[in-house]
C-alpha cells in the first residue's frame, strides 16, 4: 500500500489535482474539499513535490487517532517516534487547523502537541529540538475534526507554490498553483497562442511558459523531506536528473501585456528568473486598445477588481467598455477572466460559455470563459 499523503490545493482545482497525482504515479487518488489524499513510495512522495504545479504541500500521515480532549492529542503525540524520523538539531514548527473541534484553544492545543513530540524527544534522546517559526527544519501539521486527529510530517519545507521564480510583485500577485489551475483550466495546449493582457509581474505567463516547456515547478528548490531521516540523496538525483531530460523544445507563442510600464518591468524580471526570458513576447499596452496578435487563441487574465482598480463604479464602467473590446478585435478566441467580482458576466454583456468556482484563499471567485465569435454572444 505504500505510505499515507494529502496535498491540500486551492479549493475548486481539486479533481485538477488527483489527475495530475495519478498521472505522477500516485496510488487510490481522493479528492475531498481543500485537497487530495494519495498513497505511494517516497518516489511518488518525491515526485509530487517535484511535478505538482497544483498542490500546496505535500504532507505525509505519521499518526490518525481518536480524541475527546487535549490529553488525548497530547498522549497521541508523544506515541509518534519522531527521533526516528528527523534528526537531532533540527530545527521544528507545529501547525494546527481544525474543523468542527470542541477543543477550546488552537493555540494551547499547538502548545500540547509541541510538549508532546518535545517529551518524547526527551524521554528517547535526552535532548529535544528548538522552535523555530520563520524558517524551520521540520514541519509538523496536525488537522481535527469532530472527535478524529491526523498528524503529518512536511515534505515540502516552504509552500510548493514557492517555485522560487517570482522575486518582483505588482498589487494582488496570483499564487502560482492557482495561477497554474487556470491556465490548464483554460484547455490552452502549447501549440495555440497564449495571451495576458493584464500580465501584472507575469505569474500566468511564467507558468504557461513551464506548463508548455514541461519544465517541473520543483527543480530549483529545496524541500522538507530532504531534512527527514529516511531521505534517500541518490532516489532524488535520478528524480531531479530525469525532470531535466524531460523539458521540451517547443516554441511557443506566449504574449503579454500591460497598461503599467513598472508591470512590464516586473514580469520581464521574473520570467528572466524563472529561466524563460524571452520566450514571451511582452508589450506596454491597454487591454481596451491592443488588437489580438493571432488570429485565434486563448486568452487568460486576472482583471482588476476593488483593491486593484478602484470603486465599484469605475469597474461599472470598465466591463462594458472591455466586452466591447473583445467583441471588436478578438473574434476566434477563448477568453478567461478570474475574479472574485461576480457582477462581471452581466456588466461586461457577454454570455459566459463555462463559469468555474475556485477559491483564492478565503475569497470565493469564479473563472469565467467568453467564446467570442463576431456578431454573437452579445446579451440583449
Amino acid at each position: 500500500m505504500g505510505e499515507r499523503y494529502f496535498a491540500p490545493c486551492p479549493r475548486g482545482l481539486e479533481a485538477l489535482l488527483a489527475a495530475e497525482l495519478s498521472a505522477l504515479g500516485a496510488a487510490g487518488a481522493r479528492s475531498v474539499p481543500g485537497g487530495v489524499a494519495f498513497e505511494g513510495d517516497w518516489a511518488a512522495c518525491y515526485g509530487a513535490n517535484l511535478h505538482s504545479r497544483l498542490a500546496s504541500r505535500v504532507l505525509w500521515r505519521v499518526a490518525d487517532f481518536r480524541y475527546a480532549s487535549e490529553h488525548d492529542v497530547y498522549e497521541a503525540a508523544r506515541a509518534v517516534d519522531w527521533p526516528a524520523h528527523f534528526a537531532a538539531g533540527c530545527t521544528l514548527r507545529v501547525n494546527v487547523t481544525a474543523q468542527a473541534s470542541p477543543l477550546r484553544s488552537l493555540e494551547f492545543i499547538t502548545l500540547r502537541i509541541k510538549d508532546a513530540i518535545c517529551d518524547r524527544w526527551r524521554a528517547d534522546t535526552g535532548s529535544r529540538p528548538s522552535i523555530e517559526r520563520a524558517r524551520p527544519d521540520v514541519r509538523v501539521h496536525a488537522f481535527l475534526e469532530a472527535d478524529r486527529g491526523t498528524l503529518y510530517l512536511d515534505t515540502s519545507g516552504e509552500p510548493l507554490f514557492k517555485r522560487g521564480w517570482r522575486r518582483h510583485t505588482v498589487e494582488a500577485p496570483l499564487r502560482e498553483n492557482l495561477a497554474a489551475g487556470i491556465v490548464l483550466l483554460s484547455g490552452w495546449g502549447p501549440a495555440e497562442p497564449l495571451l495576458d493582457p493584464m500580465c501584472g509581474g507575469g505569474t500566468l505567463l511564467i507558468e504557461a511558459a513551464a506548463i508548455g516547456l514541461g519544465v517541473a515547478p520543483g527543480a530549483g528548490r529545496a524541500f522538507g523531506f530532504e531534512k527527514l531521516s529516511n531521505f534517500d540523496a541518490k532516489l532524488w538525483q535520478r528524480l531531479k536528473s530525469a525532470a531535466g531530460e524531460q523539458r521540451s523544445k517547443a516554441r511557443l507563442e506566449l504574449y503579454g501585456s500591460d497598461r503599467e510600464a513598472r508591470a512590464i518591468e516586473a514580469a520581464t524580471k521574473n520570467l528572466t528568473t524563472a529561466g524563460f526570458a524571452g520566450l514571451v513576447r511582452l508589450e506596454r499596452a491597454d487591454i481596451l486598445a491592443r488588437s489580438a496578435p493571432a488570429a485565434a487563441g486563448v486568452m487568460v487574465a486576472n482583471p482588476p477588481y476593488g483593491e486593484r482598480l478602484g470603486s465599484a463604479e469605475e469597474l461599472a464602467r470598465f466591463y462594458p467598455q472591455l466586452g466591447d473590446a473583445l467583441k471588436q478585435r478578438f473574434a476566434g478566441w477563448r477568453c478567461h477572466f478570474f475574479t472574485a467580482d461576480l457582477r462581471l458576466p452581466k456588466l461586461i454583456r457577454l454570455q459566459p460559455a463555462r463559469r468555474v468556482p475556485l477559491f483564492n484563499g478565503a475569497l470565493e471567485c469564479r473563472l469565467y470563459e467568453f467564446r467570442i465569435v463576431a456578431g454573437s454572444h452579445r446579451r440583449s
